[in-house]
């Protein structure tokens, strides 16, 4: 049973298990760098909020040997969480007014969107692209967001300057940057860390008291940047202020390296680690480890801490102040 196939089956099956007039059919969405996924809508009478759930992983897990009824119940489990949700007010979504103050900026690849770039607002911001989206829901499981285009910013009447206003405002606000250690990075991963570890290991958090002459513990040789929800992270670099932030806290000039469109790697300049090196690992990285729809860029970057500049190669930079 190949991917298509599987989808069809999944989606009779779960017609026949779930109740209460849910339309499952089969949906086909387009995603970050012109990747398509495949899954299944599910429309429930009286709530406004249908959603799609990609299979995946869960086609995996039947190429492995699960069987079907087993998934079946998984994704019944799940849709019933998902009921219990509030539906989001889509009256919302006519008016500017309505939307406002949940407007984001995610950050991606300029080359390999340039077809979804042609009706879709943006900034540009070196080899990248800011996109703007409405934030839906956000969570720890993940975030729900509807992309903004041409067509919604006629229908609102404002510009992309406006966007951007309420965007760089927002995005900091609901989805706050955070920065650590590489090791302790890994240590939080593994789901070790308590709520006040992870505060006080936050880099970002020690530019609150700017006043008093703060040291690092311990030097890392590498720091991972996202937001807090680790969605889309790698935004972060485009957040007024944080990369300033970030040089006061390490005292000197650091590479950016786009692991993902989640989050990026900082690599203090004193590491001594050569920019063809760090653009090799990036490439590794991206070839080897990251899912085609999640990779950002091929290049590593470098912050110019005195002049607050962010660097692409020689010769293209970007001031910090352009951004803010």
């Amino acid at each position: 049973m190949n991917y298509t196939e599987f989808v069809n089956a999944v989606k009779e099956k779960l017609t026949q298990e779930l109740n209460g007039g849910v339309r499952v059919n089969v949906y086909t969405t387009k995603k970050n760098n012109a990747t398509e996924r495949t899954g299944l809508i599910l429309e429930t009478p009286g709530v406004n909020i249908s959603p799609t759930i990609y299979l995946e992983e869960f086609f995996e897990l039947y190429e492995k040997g699960k069987q079907m009824d087993w998934i079946i119940e998984d994704l019944v489990e799940l849709y019933e969480e998902i009921r219990q949700e509030k539906s989001w007010d889509y009256e919302r979504m006519l008016s500017f007014e309505g939307v406002k103050d949940r407007i984001i900026f995610r950050l991606i690849n300029t080359e390999k969107n340039k077809d979804l770039l042609l009706d879709v607002p943006h900034k540009k911001f070196l080899d990248l692209s800011l996109v703007f989206a409405v934030l839906v829901e956000a969570d720890n499981d993940g975030t729900a967001v509807m992309l903004i285009k041409d067509l919604h910013m006629r229908q609102w009447k404002v510009t992309k300057e406006q966007l951007w206003d309420a965007a760089k405002e927002n995005t900091k606000r609901l989805l706050p940057a955070e920065c650590f250690g590489m090791n302790f990075a890994v240590y939080e991963l593994l789901s070790r860390s308590t709520p006040g570890e992870h505060d006080r290991e936050n880099l970002l958090r020690r530019t609150w008291h700017i006043h008093e002459e703060l040291e690092l513990p311990e030097k890392d040789k590498m720091y991972v940047l996202s937001n807090k929800l680790k969605n889309y992270g790698a935004a972060c670099i485009a957040y007024p202020y944080v990369l300033d932030m970030l040089a006061g806290v390490l005292k000197e000039n650091f590479y950016v390296l786009p692991s993902s469109v989640h989050e990026v790697i900082i690599v203090p300049e004193s590491s001594q680690i050569r920019q063809s090196e760090l653009e090799r690992m990036v490439r590794e990285i991206n070839e080897t480890q990251v899912p085609e729809e999640e990779i950002l860029s091929n290049h590593a970057y470098f912050y110019y801490a005195q002049e607050g500049k962010l660097q692409l190669g020689k010769e293209m930079c970007i001031d910090r102040e352009e951004n803010e």
